[in-house]
């Protein structure tokens, strides 16, 4: 529950794997910056299944009494289906969240695997128990529905999917999301919203093409204390792929056993966080070196599914060789380069190995290294390419097992030495003032960040470190020298970095 109040989108304290690709997490704000759970708001709208930068997805919440399809808002929990909860019956491990939804006496568990999600909900006796699933998410960046299906399959079985698009700046991510979820007990009847209102006793559903709000729900009679189970597989390529994730990941090990799906998570994480073993007698600051070491390996997103299906940034399926290389997203390597590339290189080498070798497959595919590939697509987020120090880092602790470093030097070297472009798949790729740090030997202030030249300077470092280690003389000595541009805004007469002009002369403040 550590740093969950005045928090980010990604930080939730929801159920996740390492790196997972569902976070299966509670969310009662309203869209906008730092949307997702807060503390301080004591109730919950559903439980959604993504909670990657910039991106959303299938929100589920169970429910009683007349229907609604609308989830309220977080200042009248009366307004739609959320519940109103108290922090004294929240429980939150690494794996697991649980919470008694006061408002209709339903209790909530959420528990996950890498690539699916598991929901244990014991309902009270009630002839108007059902589970609602929103695909309109009040989210940090929002998204826009182009496009969503929901079909019965069975009366234990739905699918689906949404094309959507993030919104806020973040345009270049536009993805498909599909669905399965199943339920352990028989519905008796599957209904839905529309564009055209709510729909009853149907087996298909369609948003149309008026991008609004669009969701389902299944009917069900419960007894006193009854469980409904659901398991949700999702993906980004197909149906087919979604299911073989469940499949794989739940079905096939756990069947509907909720508590080893719960208890395997626990496993892994302990596993996890027992790399590192900290001494001391200060049991508050135990917890915030694990609570931090937790999120380290929570925050970011593995994208290609049980099979090393992907999709790239042309929007295009792609088959890795080797499915247990994964491809990782998350965002800027510019907040990881200070502290995460240590603890991912010294902790979890073999993660640090998969890491590169994800980069170079996005490489490979998009022609360019990538600062922050949330969805693995090019954001442009932030500045520099500091995927480099990760690398660079990696090789120099001698992890290569899955990547070939002259490989990784030609993609370094590719994205300090070109001019950054707009992508041709979406987004920005390379380094925005490139050009004008190269012609002046810093980012002139008329141009651009002059600030930028510190972090292009500090790549250029880096460069020639794996240069040396290589054996590339010539490469070392340009970069090493280059690496010295940071002088260049230097402003011996007030003593620290300062603005500098294209004509040499610094801004007067």
């Amino acid at each position: 529950m550590i740093g969950n109040h005045d928090s980010r989108w990604m930080q939730f304290p929801g159920a996740s794997m390492p790196f997972g690709m569902v976070k299966l997490s509670p969310d009662n704000q309203r869209q906008g910056w730092k949307a997702g759970y807060e503390y301080e708001i004591e109730n919950i709208a559903g439980f959604s299944h993504i909670h990657s930068w910039t991106m959303d997805g299938l929100l589920m919440m169970p429910t009683l009494g007349s229907l609604q399809v609308e989830p309220g808002k977080e200042n009248d929990p009366d307004g739609g289906y959320r519940s109103r909860i108290r922090h004294e019956t929240e429980v939150a491990t690494p794996g697991y969240y649980s919470v008694m939804l006061d408002d209709t006496k339903i209790k909530a568990e959420v528990t996950a695997t890498t690539r699916a999600g598991f929901q244990r909900y014991t309902f009270p006796k009630s002839d108007s128990a059902r589970v609602v699933i929103d695909l309109q998410i009040e989210s940090e960046y929002g998204t826009e529905l182009y496009d969503a299906h929901i079909t019965k399959v069975s009366d234990t079985e739905i699918e689906g999917y949404s094309l959507q698009q993030s919104l806020r700046g973040a345009g270049w991510n536009e993805y498909q999301l599909y669905f399965v979820i199943r339920f352990n007990k028989p519905f008796s009847n599957m209904g839905g919203w529309t564009r055209d209102g709510v729909k009853r006793n149907v087996t298909k559903l369609f948003s149309g093409w008026n991008h609004g709000d669009f969701g389902a729900f299944v009917h069900f009679k419960t007894k006193e204390n009854e469980q409904i189970l659901v398991q949700t597989g999702i993906f980004f390529v197909s149906l087919e792929q979604a299911r073989l994730n469940l499949d794989t990941e739940i079905t096939k090990p756990f069947g509907w056993d909720f508590d080893a799906v719960r208890n395997n998570g626990r496993k892994v994480w302990n596993e996890l966080l027992s790399i590192i073993e900290i001494e001391g007698k200060d049991e508050v600051d135990k917890k915030k070196f694990y609570t931090n070491l937790y999120r380290v390996y929570v925050g970011r997103t593995i994208y290609s599914d049980v099979n090393g299906k992907y999709v790239d940034m042309y929007e295009k399926v792609q088959q890795l060789k080797n499915p247990d290389l994964p491809m990782y997203g998350g965002d800027a390597f510019w907040n990881t380069f200070w502290n995460l590339n240590q603890v991912w290189t010294l902790a979890t080498p073999e993660l640090a190995d998969k890491w590169t070798a994800s980069l170079l497959e996005f490489y490979d595919k998009g022609g360019w290294l990538c600062k922050g590939p949330e969805g693995l697509e090019y954001s442009g987020i932030m500045v520099a390419s500091h995927e480099i120090e990760l690398i660079v880092s990696s090789y120099q602790k001698g992890i290569h097992k899955y990547y070939d470093p002259e490989h990784a030097f030609t993609a370094m070297k590719h994205n300090q030495m070109e001019q950054g472009v707009a992508h041709r798949g979406g987004g920005f790729a390379g380094n925005r003032w490139l050009d004008e740090y190269l012609k002046f030997g810093y980012v002139p202030h008329e141009y651009g960040p002059v600030s930028n030249t510190l972090e292009y300077a500090f790549d250029d470092w880096a460069v020639s470190q794996m240069a040396k280690a290589l054996g590339k003389n010539d490469d070392y000595w340009y970069f090493k020298h280059r690496a010295n541009n940071y002088k260049n805004i230097w402003d011996s007469s007030v003593g620290y970095m300062n603005l500098r002009l294209a004509d040499g002369s610094f801004k007067s403040l």
